[in-house]
């Protein structure tokens, strides 16, 4: 998967549940100074943990994130 097509997808489903990136980031517990970058596409690759942390925080499989 693209970075690009990443960021959209954890974009789209931030966004589906009306959530800033900082209450994900929150959620997630990471830096909404991580959020941004990822969702902007400048953070290109980030780590598996993150992912997982991510998917959990929106409610998905880290499948459903990569799709």
């Amino acid at each position: 998967m693209s970075p690009r097509r990443f960021a959209t997808v954890l974009r789209t489903l931030r966004e589906r549940q009306d959530i800033t990136q900082e209450q994900l980031a929150r959620r997630a517990k990471v830096a909404r100074s991580y959020v941004a970058p990822i969702e902007s596409g400048r953070k290109k690759n980030p780590s598996l943990d993150i992912v997982k942390r991510l998917a959990r925080a929106l409610g998905v499989s880290v499948g459903g994130l990569l799709k």
